[in-house]
């Protein structure tokens, strides 16, 4: 397949998106980089871009011939809860409008394990939408809005990737901030520890997006997930192992660290300010949350690390005064 064209990147100056742009570049790839800020890696590849906004769509997809959609609203405290549809359910629509217009006739799409909500067995791609919150939601509309164009032209290729959990070198997000409690000697653990997580390394998830464009048309769903899972406790051993640590952490039992994070929710909403502690990270923390596939491997894509190093690269970056990656 002809992965020749340039290839635009929206949300491109984010964790994912700088770190995708860096491996196209690196693949001989021709890129644009469009957000709402300025990429600071690559700045003269960055163009100022809303997908809230047509007319700045417009103005990026002119020359391309893909679209790959990182542009999300995802955190758990966004408010309103509307900007959950006007960035993650509109701007799809806009996408897809801008792309008729264009002629672009392949887009990657990445979605959300959250399209699955709590299920009690790891869910595969086949699994029924149950999403429990706002950005589940939202990004279940937006991949029916995705089929909606690819289904317009057997000659369009639509790739929808469904993450779990992503985490790596410069993140800020839920993994950073275990590696940091676990670090600072701040960690307690919340419940038994038995539950089990799957977990995404940021540079196989680029990797395989980059994998993406070999695909030819039609409609193509993958949940993205590095092996082998591993349980909260399991997973804390791990990085208490490349921290040099050897003390373990106390446990708080769930009940209790649930009530506590309603007691913040209801005090955050009377006071606008969010906390990183909330309902909803706690229960997150304790579900067991896997997902399968299947699928990445049946196209021939081989992850270029496994889990643990991950892991230990994203410890070593974080937490020494080892070089930093792009």
């Amino acid at each position: 397949m002809n992965t020749v064209g340039r290839k635009l990147i929206l949300g491109g100056s984010g964790f994912i998106g700088t770190r995708l742009a860096a491996l196209l570049m690196e693949q001989g790839i021709s890129i644009r980089i469009g957000d709402i800020r300025q990429s600071e890696a690559f700045p003269n590849l960055s163009m100022k871009c809303d997908v809230c906004r047509v007319e700045t769509l417009k103005d990026a997809v002119e020359g391309t011939d893909a679209i790959v959609n990182l542009a999300a609203e995802h955190r758990d405290d966004v408010r309103p809860i509307s900007r959950y549809r006007e960035t993650n359910v509109e701007g799809a629509k806009h996408i897809c409008d801008v792309a008729r217009t264009a002629g672009i006739e392949k887009i990657v799409f990445t979605s959300t394990v959250a399209v699955y909500g709590f299920q009690s067995t790891p869910a595969d791609e086949n699994c029924s939408f149950a999403p429990f919150n706002e950005y589940g939601r939202s990004k279940v509309e937006a991949e029916v809005i995705y089929r909606t164009w690819a289904e317009e032209n057997p000659k369009r290729t639509l790739v929808i990737v469904r993450p779990t959990v992503v985490f790596g070198e410069g993140n800020r997000g839920n993994v950073y901030n275990l590696l940091r409690q676990i670090s600072s000697h701040r960690f307690l653990m919340v419940g038994s520890g038995r539950n089990r997580k799957s977990m995404a390394y940021v540079g196989n998830l680029v990797a395989f997006l980059a994998h993406t464009f070999t695909l030819g048309p039609g409609i193509h769903i993958f949940n993205y997930v590095d092996g082998p899972d591993m349980s909260t406790s399991e997973l804390v051993d791990h990085i208490r192992s490349f921290l040099g640590q050897s003390r373990k952490a106390m446990r708080v039992p769930k009940t209790i660290a649930l009530a506590g994070g309603q007691v913040l929710d209801a005090f955050g909403r009377i006071t606008n300010r969010t906390f990183p502690i909330s309902a909803i990270r706690v229960r997150k923390f304790c579900e067991n949350t896997q997902f399968q596939a299947n699928r990445v491997t049946h196209t021939g894509f081989v992850p270029p690390f496994t889990l643990l190093e991950g892991l230990s690269r994203t410890v070593s970056y974080e937490f020494s005064q080892c070089s930093r990656l792009p």
